[in-house]
């Protein structure tokens, strides 16, 4: 015989709930008080007993979820108050606002995270759908936010559209007129990011920009900043040593905590897409929240992101994850997407810093910052009124020889040139925004300008396989010929304060500072200004060596590799170096760069004369060794040979006077327009640059290396490669192109196959990018 059922004073706390009164007007007083006024008791018909039993089921579940809010420190008031606000009492209520937010970089880390497990538990494991905070839910019949209004993607306007013709006066996230935002949302830069990750068209990229930044400078113009560096996927000079420190492991526990996903489910969309910024758009796709939040603005995004990058100490780790966990929280459609890659530093919308320049440069041309107090007139070469503006016509085929728009043009290929000028010796965003901010484009050449302290962009130089080709391109301009040496480029900034103490700051060729692996260095600086009384500042460009402490010979780089990078004294030094300096930038606060390499290494060579200390601890100063285009070829010849025997990587040709190079006959016969190339991204595979040889370049049915630029079906492949070493001092924006492959390949053909196999130095891309023209041209035609 089957035991008989329990009575009901035994059935569980939740059984018990379910033979109460309907549940339709259940709130949370259910739960804290015993009879919600306004609500009937419980029919008596079923006795004392059951009676007697709901009231020891009430005061039993408020116990309980009192007992779980305090271990949470959860407000009990303050949900009570959350969910009277949740629900519509009247149907005039929908067009009010929801308006209850937690801010992101405000709110109390403990507080959210205790509300959304109380309310994860509340829905048991059961439930259909997750609930988290930050975002408006989907099904319910909660009245959208106003700022929701403006934050929709769908609104944005299309950035791709022609700069002279897209229209800026109404502000683009915002849909009312009357009511426009303060700042703008992270959402249309999100909108920005992926336009540009739709198109490989230069023009369209330029244009995107162009756009976006013209919309912030006339909307929102202290978000320029903040705007600048998260499309250059940065978030500081390259010179101030900031780093996000986030590791893969910090974002997929935030991921995992916001989307409540497992990490075998995260792994799986990892596997299927290869990118975090996917997976967490995946993730966080099905979500729906209960509490809407404020959208993300550009401004309180690259704040987070500092404090990220200034969190140190006990607790970091935790604090970096809490506020990544609150940016994913507040975070809507694409710009999760975008927030990871970001914090991943791997963006993937094919924008490089040139590239923002120019569009930065064309913006500033087109908008004119209300900030500034001097409007220049339509003469101006860097500045277009708003009237002269208004009268350039859409571009058609029949228009293209429209004189307005070539004047425009014109106007900014001066803005640009300027532009990158000032960046190429001043490579700092924050200065270079408030200077156009408060006097445009016309006083940024006065207020950004060469420092003491701040490293210059250096200059590479194109490759030439042999000296035939060198005469060939310059013809009977005069050049110096120096030795290329095997080791580390070094910017030697220095400095006299009022007060006689120095400032000395080392860089590398990738602006990072290095003062520290270079305490020797800095001795020998605080020499040479010991011994002239008269030398007050300079900037110098400089190679340094490894040498042998005994004959002075030269030594490999890989010896100065092995050096510490931080915390170096002077008596653990075992590596000696010498310090050869071939250009003078800035002396005495007073810059250079306008007068030609004759006159500086004139300059240099007078101030700063050969040091060779009695110290064996102290660095060697000399002067790069260099043969003149005027002692005839043979001597070149020869000073060439010398340079291969003794351990260098070949000369370094430089012009000595001011003059144009003429461009290779031959490269520019051959020059075809770029066509696109199959290839794959993989952020998660180590970066790094290789040195490889090999005996020749053939045709390969195969590679897909420079695939169409030598053959339609056929690319390029190295026959017998082999590997030299890796190469540090260099990025993966250095690495050679396709271009300069194919041009090898021609210079290979064209010489025959004696001299193949020979390595002449660094192989870095210098091939001419085609113009927009010939860009424009290829569109129209496709």
């Amino acid at each position: 015989m089957p035991p008989r059922r329990s009575q009901p004073s035994s059935l569980s706390p939740s059984k018990k709930r379910k033979i109460q009164q309907d549940g339709s007007n259940a709130s949370l007083d259910t739960y804290f008080r015993k009879t919600p006024q306004g609500i009937p008791s419980p029919d008596s018909s079923g006795g004392s007993r059951r009676a007697s039993s709901s009231k020891f089921t009430i005061e039993d579940d408020e116990n309980l979820a009192r007992r779980l809010a305090a271990e949470e420190s959860v407000d009990v008031e303050a949900l009570k108050a959350l969910e009277q606000k949740w629900k519509p009492r009247q149907a005039s209520s929908l067009k009010r606002p929801v308006h209850e937010v937690i801010e992101v970089d405000s709110s109390d880390d403990s507080s959210i995270n205790a509300i959304t497990d109380f309310v994860a538990r509340a829905g048991g494991n059961n439930s259909p759908k997750k609930f988290i905070k930050g975002e408006t839910a989907a099904k319910e019949n909660f009245s959208l936010n106003k700022q929701d209004l403006y934050d929709d993607v769908s609104t944005f306007p299309n950035l791709a559209e022609d700069p002279l013709c897209f229209s800026i006066s109404r502000c683009p996230w915002s849909r009312t007129a009357d009511s426009v935002p303060a700042t703008s949302p992270y959402s249309f830069l999100a909108h920005t990011l992926s336009s540009l990750s739709g198109t490989r068209s230069r023009i369209s990229i330029t244009n995107i920009l162009t756009n976006y930044l013209r919309s912030i400078i006339y909307h929102d113009p202290p978000a320029l900043l903040p705007s600048l560096y998260l499309l250059s996927n940065s978030l500081s000079p390259p010179y101030v040593p900031i780093e996000l420190g986030l590791g893969p492991s910090i974002i997929s526990k935030a991921i995992q905590h916001v989307s409540g996903l497992t990490s075998a489910s995260l792994k799986r969309l990892y596997t299927k897409s290869g990118d975090p910024g996917d997976v967490a758009f995946e993730a966080k796709s099905n979500l729906r929240t209960l509490i809407p939040h404020p959208p993300l603005t550009v401004t309180a995004v690259y704040s987070s992101l500092l404090r990220i990058c200034h969190a140190k100490g006990e607790g970091a780790t935790k604090q970096r994850q809490s506020i990544v966990e609150k940016l994913l929280v507040a975070a809507k459609g694409e710009e999760v997407r975008y927030l990871v890659r970001t914090m991943s530093q791997h963006i993937r919308v094919g924008a490089v810093r040139t590239s923002i320049i120019k569009a930065l440069a064309r913006a500033l041309v087109l908008t004119r910052p209300a900030t500034c107090q001097n409007i220049p007139s339509d003469d101006s070469p860097v500045f277009v009124s708003t009237s002269l503006l208004s009268k350039v016509t859409r571009k058609t085929k029949k228009d293209e020889e429209d004189p307005l728009r070539k004047t425009i043009l014109q106007k900014w290929t001066s803005a640009e040139a300027l532009l990158k000028r000032v960046y190429v010796q001043h490579p700092n965003f924050d200065h270079i925004t408030e200077a156009v901010l408060q006097g445009g484009l016309e006083e940024l050449a006065d207020r950004v300008s060469l420092t003491i302290g701040i490293p210059l962009h250096p200059t590479l130089g194109s490759p030439a396989r042999s000296l035939d080709e060198v005469y060939d391109r310059l013809g009977n301009l005069p050049f110096t010929a120096e030795f290329k040496y095997d080791g580390q480029r070094a910017q030697i900034h220095a400095r006299r304060k009022e007060d006689d103490d120095l400032l000395i700051r080392i860089f590398s060729r990738h602006l990072e500072e290095m003062t520290d692996k270079y305490p020797d260095v800095t001795a020998l600086v605080e020499g040479m200004f010991t011994a002239s009384g008269q030398l007050r500042s300079f900037i110098i460009d400089t190679e340094i060596v490894a040498v042998d402490a005994l004959d002075g010979s030269l030594r490999t780089f890989q010896e100065l590799s092995n050096r510490a990078r931080k915390g170096v004294r002077l008596e653990d030094i075992k590596i000696r170096v010498c310090v050869f300096v071939y250009d003078l930038m800035f002396l005495n606060d007073e810059s250079l760069l306008e007068q030609p390499f004759r006159a500086r290494r004139q300059l240099f060579r007078s101030n700063f004369p050969p040091v060779l200390p009695a110290s064996p601890f102290l660095a060697k100063f000399d002067h790069v060794e260099c043969c003149e285009s005027e002692d005839g070829r043979e001597a070149v010849e020869e000073f060439w040979q010398r340079a291969v025997d003794g351990r260098s990587e070949g000369l370094m040709i430089k012009l000595l006077d001011s003059g144009e190079v003429i461009e290779d006959a031959d490269s520019a016969k051959t020059k075809q327009r770029r066509k696109p190339l199959p290839a794959t991204y993989e952020p998660g595979k180590p970066q790094e640059v290789w040195e490889i040889r090999g005996a020749d370049i053939t045709l390969s049915p195969v590679s897909a290396a420079a695939l169409g630029l030598v053959s339609r079906d056929r690319g390029l492949s190295l026959r017998f490669p082999r590997f030299i070493h890796v190469r540090e001092d260099k990025g993966i924006t250095d690495a050679s192109s396709p271009e300069f492959l194919a041009s090898m390949w021609r210079k290979q053909e064209n010489r025959g196959k004696n001299t193949a196999g020979k390595d002449e130095g660094e192989l870095i891309d210098a091939s001419p990018e085609i113009s927009e023209a010939e860009e424009e041209a290829e569109e129209e035609d496709e």
